[in-house]
């Protein structure tokens, strides 16, 4: 898994999104060891998405067709906001396949926090968390075992939670530009062919094979 300095110094111009949270978060790095052009977007997903990535391409003065790679947040966080990037993501390499790599934000925003003793933590349904510790790997957990955690747990801001939030939860910045600087050279990022929404468990599907319905024999 390459870090993002790796990314920079072979694949640069670089086009980052990620839209896990309220806030919409896009960078292009026009090459390595330069300050990225940064966008942030509070619009909903449908159109903060593509409207930020128009404006920091034009201020990069670059367009797609000038990206050499794809940096994608897979989650967790908003499903719709995620999967709206994913589909643009995918749509652009149509015409330009630049390779893409995912990342999960909450993983590097609680590496960059560096707080052993803090457990991120984010919505995932179902009445269960997904919860970031720095040096661990992402977790989901039940509402009723998160009180358990050792340690302090905390909700990023900007991410929606349908559970009610357990007694004593810190709130924290997802402060994704600065943790990004901060983790330049942890291996957070995957190449993958199709981004989508991040999933624990990838879906498995069986062969099923049609049958004509017949009606049952009846017995002269």
């Amino acid at each position: 898994m390459p870090t993002l300095r790796q990314l920079l110094a072979s694949r640069a111009p670089l086009l980052l999104i990620d839209s896990a949270s309220s806030v919409i978060h896009v960078a292009v790095w026009r090459a390595t060891g330069t300050e990225p052009v940064r966008e942030r977007c509070e619009e909903e997903a449908g159109s903060g998405v593509f409207r930020a990535t128009e404006r920091a391409l034009a201020r990069a003065g670059f367009g797609l067709a000038d990206v050499r790679a794809f940096a994608f947040g897979e989650g967790p966080g908003s499903v719709l906001g995620i999967r709206t990037a994913a589909a643009a993501i995918r749509t652009w390499r149509v015409v330009n396949p630049a390779p893409c790599f995912a990342f999960r934000g909450l993983e590097v925003v609680a590496a960059a926090l560096a707080r052993p003793e803090l457990a991120l933590i984010v919505d995932a349904r179902r009445d269960s968390w997904h919860v970031a510790r720095a040096g661990q790997e992402l977790a989901r957990v039940p509402s009723a075992e998160l009180a358990a955690l050792a340690g302090t747990l905390a909700l990023p801001e900007g991410f929606r939670h349908w559970t009610p939030l357990p007694a004593g939860a810190e709130r924290v910045p997802y402060d994704l530009p600065a943790a990004l600087e901060a983790t330049a050279d942890a291996p957070f990022f995957r190449e993958t062919e199709e981004p989508e929404a991040f999933l624990y468990d990838v879906p498995g599907y069986a062969l099923w094979t049609p049958k004509v319905h017949q009606a049952p024999d009846r017995k002269s």
